[in-house]
Parts: structure tokens; C-alpha cells; sequence
């Protein structure tokens, strides 16, 4: 007797647990969005210098777990290509919330076309911070090759030159006097090869340097700004310029990187 109210007991717990579990498979923590025929695919990529915790918001909701810092790209290349927007006039806040931060919000309107896919740039300073939002045309390829373009988001206090961008494999620029700010269109390049990409002061074949530390921490076989890639088949990408520009390489605040960004 003893033994059968126990399995009763038993049973009465195993069955308490199966609704339960049936409950909450039920529920959603989120409202599911099935049908996004409405909807545009849209990425952020943060080249602002100075920054350290910002966090997104479109029409008032936050859509960033994690904070946004300088090279940071939402959503993460491991989750996805972008998170969805609805079509139409979009209210985006960038912030941090930290309440001693000396970086002013930036709250900005965007017009965004059903079916279509965005990058959002953020760039310039902690104190200026700006945006620039580009129209991703992205096109599949048919014959395996893959497609890049350029982004030139360096800041510094003064006049920035236009840049150049040199394919070692190429032995030629692949973009030429790319102003600040500009985001070139998209063109062919050689899939499944390595290829060192190098920034360079426009129409004077000089690469840009890079600050090398005193503790020579940056190898010196790499004092170019420059980034080796190997594109994936099919796929296409923006390569990003960031970081401070200066005319000295001694300060810390002339550290310039190149970003691949995946689309």
C-alpha cells in the first residue's frame, strides 16, 4: 500500500511537470513574427571613436542586448546578417545610459522600404557622435566569385585625405578616391583566395602607417593599416576604415583599423 501511494504520488508530480511544460511551450515570451513581407532587414556597424556602451532603440524599444562599442557590429556576425525593422518612417535612438556619460543621444528619423536591407553607420566622435544609413544593394553572384565595397569612417579633428584601397593580388586599386564618409558601391572580387587589402593616401601610392606602440606590440612586418581576406563564395561584404586619423603616429589616439563587415 505504502508502495502504490508513493507511485500515485509520483505519477501525480510527472503529470503536474507535463502540463506545466506543455503551459509554458505555449506561451511566448515575445510576440513571433511569421509573415515579413512588410518588413526591412537592417545592420549596425559602430566606428565611433571613443564610445564604450551604447545601446539601440527603434520607435522606443530597445533592440540591443549587449552594449555597442568602437568596432561592434549589432546584429553579432555569429547571430545573423540584421534584425528586422517595420517599413516606413523608423524613430532610432542611439545612447549611453550610463548617467555620468558625457555622449549626447543621438535620435534621427529613417525611411525604410519594405524587402529591402540597410547598414546603418554610426561614426565620428564620443562628444559629435553621427549616423549615416546606406541602401545595401546585394546582389548574389552567379559564378562564385564575391562582391565588396568600402566604407571610409576615420575621424580626426582635421581634414581626413581620400583613400585608396590596393589588392595585393590584384596588383591595382580596387577603389580609388573614396572621400570621408562615402560608402563606395559594390564590385567583383576573387572568392576562396587570400588577398591583403591596403588603405592608402589617394592617388600617391603611399600606404597609411599605422601607431605602433613603444612596447612594439604591432609586429613590424604590419605597419600598414591594412587586412587579409579570404571572401566566402557568393557572399558579399564591406570593408570599413576606422578609427582616429592623425598626422603624428605617436599618440594612441592614431590607432586606425580595417574592418570586414558580412552581409
Amino acid at each position: 500500500m505504502k508502495d502504490l501511494k508513493i507511485l500515485i504520488a509520483g505519477l501525480g508530480v510527472a503529470c503536474s511537470l507535463f502540463v506545466s511544460c506543455n503551459k509554458m511551450d505555449r506561451e511566448k515570451i515575445a510576440p513571433e513574427s511569421i509573415d515579413l513581407s512588410n518588413k526591412a532587414t537592417v545592420q549596425l556597424y559602430h566606428a565611433t571613436v571613443g564610445v564604450a556602451r551604447n545601446y539601440v532603440s527603434v520607435d522606443g524599444k530597445q533592440v540591443t542586448g549587449a552594449t555597442l562599442a568602437p568596432g561592434s557590429v549589432f546584429p553579432a556576425a555569429s547571430t545573423g546578417i540584421g534584425f528586422s525593422v517595420d517599413g516606413g518612417l523608423r524613430s532610432i535612438l542611439v545612447r549611453d545610459t550610463l548617467s555620468t556619460s558625457t555622449q549626447p543621444a543621438l535620435n534621427f528619423a529613417e525611411q525604410f522600404g519594405a524587402g529591402k536591407r540597410y547598414t546603418i553607420f554610426m561614426y565620428d566622435s564620443l562628444t559629435t557622435p553621427k549616423q549615416k544609413t546606406v541602401l545595401d544593394d546585394i546582389i548574389v553572384p552567379t559564378d562564385r566569385t564575391a562582391r565588396i565595397r568600402f566604407a571610409h569612417f576615420a575621424y580626426s579633428p582635421v581634414a581626413v585625405p581620400n583613400i585608396d584601397v590596393f589588392s595585393k593580388r590584384q596588383n591595382a586599386n580596387i577603389f580609388t578616391n573614396v572621400a570621408l564618409t562615402d560608402v563606395t558601391p559594390f564590385v567583383t572580387i576573387a572568392s576562396a583566395l587570400p588577398d591583403t587589402l591596403i588603405v592608402r593616401v589617394a592617388g600617391s601610392g603611399t600606404n597609411i602607417q599605422n601607431y605602433t606602440p613603444p612596447n612594439g606590440n604591432i609586429p613590424a612586418v604590419f605597419p600598414d593599416v591594412q587586412l587579409i581576406v579570404t571572401p566566402t563564395p557568393f557572399r558579399s561584404y564591406t570593408l570599413v576604415f576606422r578609427g582616429g586619423y592623425r598626422t603624428t603616429l605617436t599618440s594612441t589616439a592614431s590607432v586606425r583599423t580595417l574592418s570586414l563587415l558580412s552581409h
